[in-house]
Parts: structure tokens; sequence; C-alpha cells
């Protein structure tokens, strides 16, 4: 069966990607980046291009953690 996957943030830049998805994983939520950021900022803040995503299972937990944070 294959892993269904939902978004829970977007970003233009990879730290904060990075940022929100460690933060995730250290409360039990397993996320993955996706995406790719372009080597020219003003692109990556039109298109958000960045997107951390957990298991659909974890969606739910994952925004009430955003929310807090």
């Amino acid at each position: 069966m294959e892993q269904e996957f939902k978004t829970v943030a977007k970003f233009s830049d990879p730290l904060s990607a990075e940022i929100t998805a460690g933060m995730l994983r250290e409360n039990g939520i397993p996320a993955q980046i996706f995406g790719q950021a372009s080597s020219y900022p003003s692109i990556n803040a039109a298109i958000n291009a960045i997107e951390v995503k957990v298991n659909a299972e974890d969606f739910e937990d994952a925004m009430k953690l955003l929310e807090q944070s």
C-alpha cells in the first residue's frame, strides 16, 4: 500500500523547512521535505517551492503542533 502524504507547511527557504521538519520529528511525527529551492531568492518567495509533508494519519497532530509553536 502506498503511503499518502499531506502538506503541513510551505516555505521559500530550505532552512525554515528543515527547522519545521526537525521540530515535528522531535515530537514523534515523521516529516519529509519535498521540493527544491531556486538559487534566485525572489523566485522562491513567489512560489513557496519547498513543502513539509507528513503521513496522512499524522496530519491532525502535526497541524496542532505547528499551531502551538
